[in-house]
């Protein structure tokens, strides 16, 4: 019988301090040859930092005590890159942005298998060729800048394995990828590791994802295995309470309508008494869609791709095209699509922040492509936009005061004297305690970040909301706790979504009609449950067959 290649027994890992924060508890398991191990859980339960353990990588004020054993190297060094790699989450930091993708990958083959530089480049291109990049011979030339996500998550993943390591650990290589490409780079992943023989710890926070790819479940809660097991007992017969949610905070096609499970509520009732009250003040009976509040005609949106010697544009490219739609008052409209399907540039091109190039969009009696600085000051005041990503949105040097404090004042939506009041009154909508005016943004986690914008959002009384991907980066949990959160907010002010994602299962939750785009055009448009059960264009079929397959309690 074979050995494992990797055995973890009494991981423990603490942080000096008074008292001492212990971050990791007593965690133990093994993974086999060839096999795949998922670790999941929400931000914050140990996973990142397990793996950080095993690569030798955990803070200089952190201490790991327990057993690590890598089979090849027992009582020897562990060579990073070698015997054991790491795939990143975020790949447009983990790739050196002024250097050649090419020139990286040869360098990491050249490091540890010290080959000519030749036979280095060579095996680089291969390498390309094999993670599927297209034309890899010109893509070896290539900046990162110049690579779409995915692609460069393949090169992240031809860099973890191009040394053959006894393990890889990929940590959320999907999180941030549309549907299909992400079944794409699982589906290499599983190719490259049955032909290398390689195990696989998989972090994730999605159990559905981890159900298609492992082997064997470790699910982490506050730094202790809450269940570890093969992955039809542990998913499909779950023991543990916080198994148990996790799997049911994911929307679903049976939870439309409802709210959204959440982790708290089922394990620390007592800490979400306060939320609870708010949300039971949230709840009106929901009006019925109202008058058309934002529609849009043959809508283009040209970019500039290439200038002469003088700056004169010589070269185009069509992000949106022809692009017509209508949203009424009180409706959710979902806008569903792959990366440069043209979403986020839709959504910009009606904030006013692309210029529009053809047709026409009209908002609250103003024509969108003919306004001015002084129109859109107005139309701002009445559509606002809830950005993807919390941690870039919020400027690091202000206040959280600061900043819900800045678009009341610019746009005097009360007296100087109320603006204190004001802002915890918009703390208190999103349910953030009155402590956070005073804090920084590095102090909350994302979800209390996206709660943050949110607010913000919220400060000028808009009529209108466009949240582009403002839930694709967060925890199944967290994205259950903003849903929530966005359908009570809602319902008390009669607001009007524009909900932008690549997640169909929250698309399908949140919206009344969906919109598919593909290639800046739209294929396809109907209620949301039409869309999603008797979907009509090929595209909108690939992407639902593309979604992980929902697990059942």
């Amino acid at each position: 019988m074979a050995s494992p290649v990797l055995s973890v027994a009494g991981l423990r890992i603490s942080f000096a301090g008074t008292p001492r924060l212990t971050a990791v508890s007593n965690v133990s398991f093994s993974l086999m040859p060839g096999k795949t191990l998922a670790v999941v859980g929400e931000s914050g339960s140990g996973k990142s930092l397990t793996a950080l353990a095993l690569l030798g990588l955990l803070p200089a004020n952190a201490e790991a005590a327990g057993e690590i054993r890598l089979q090849q190297v027992a009582g020897g060094a562990i060579t990073r890159g070698k015997e054991i790699a790491m795939i990143f989450q975020e790949p447009a930091s983990a790739l050196n942005p002024i250097m050649k993708i090419g020139k990286q990958l040869s360098e990491c083959i050249r490091l540890h298998q010290r080959i000519t530089r030749k036979k280095a480049k060579a095996a680089a291109v291969e390498w390309l060729r094999r993670v599927r990049l297209p034309e890899p011979e010109m893509m070896y030339d290539r900046f990162p800048h110049q690579l779409s996500g995915g692609q460069k998550q393949r090169v992240l993943i031809a860099m973890a394995m191009c040394n053959n390591p006894a393990v890889l650990i990929a940590d959320e290589p999907t999180t941030s990828l549309d549907v299909t490409v992400q079944q794409e780079i699982i589906r290499l992943m599983r190719e490259l590791q049955a032909a290398s023989g390689t195990a696989m710890i998989f972090i994730t926070h999605d159990l559905s994802l981890a159900a298609a790819i492992a082997d064997d479940v470790l699910v982490m809660y506050r730094g202790e295995a809450a269940e570890y097991g093969p992955v039809q007992d542990v998913l499909h017969h779950p023991r543990h309470p916080y198994t148990r949610v996790l799997l049911l905070c994911r929307p679903s096609a049976q939870q439309k309508g409802k709210r959204l499970p959440v982790v708290q509520e089922f394990l620390e009732p007592a800490a979400v008494t306060g939320n609870k009250r708010q949300a039971t003040e949230l709840q009106p009976a929901p009006a019925p869609p109202g008058a058309t509040i934002l529609e849009a005609g043959n809508l283009d949106v040209w970019f500039t791709t290439g200038k002469d010697w003088l700056g004169r544009s010589t070269a185009w490219y069509q992000a949106v095209h022809g692009v017509s739609f209508s949203v009424r008052r009180g409706e959710v409209l979902g806008i569903a699509g792959e990366s440069g399907s043209g979403k986020s540039t839709l959504s910009r091109s009606l904030m006013g922040l692309i210029p529009i190039t053809g047709g026409s969009a009209r908002f609250g009696g103003y024509e969108l492509e003919r306004a001015d600085r002084r129109a859109w000051m107005h139309i701002r005041r009445k559509m606002q936009l809830v950005f993807q990503d919390p941690f870039a949105s919020l400027n690091p040097r202000l206040t959280i005061g600061q900043i819900l404090t800045e678009p009341l004042h610019v746009h005097h939506i009360v007296p100087q004297a109320g603006l204190r009041k004001e802002v915890l009154r918009l703390l208190d909508l999103v349910q953030l305690p009155a402590s956070a005016y005073g804090k920084y943004p590095h102090q909350f986690s994302g979800g209390q970040k996206q709660r943050i914008g949110i607010a913000r959002a919220l400060a000028l009384q808009p009529e209108l909301l466009i949240c582009d991907e403002s839930v694709s980066a967060l925890d199944v949990s967290i994205q259950a706790q903003i849903l929530n959160l966005l359908k009570d907010l809602q319902q008390a002010f009669g607001l009007t979504y524009l909900f932008i994602s690549h997640d169909l299962s929250v698309i399908h939750y949140i919206s009344d009609r969906i919109m598919i785009m593909q290639a800046g055009a739209v294929v396809e448009q109907g209620t949301a449950d039409e869309v999603f059960t008797r979907p009509q264009h090929p595209y909108t079929r690939q992407l639902l067959a593309a979604m992980p397959e929902r697990l059942q309690v």
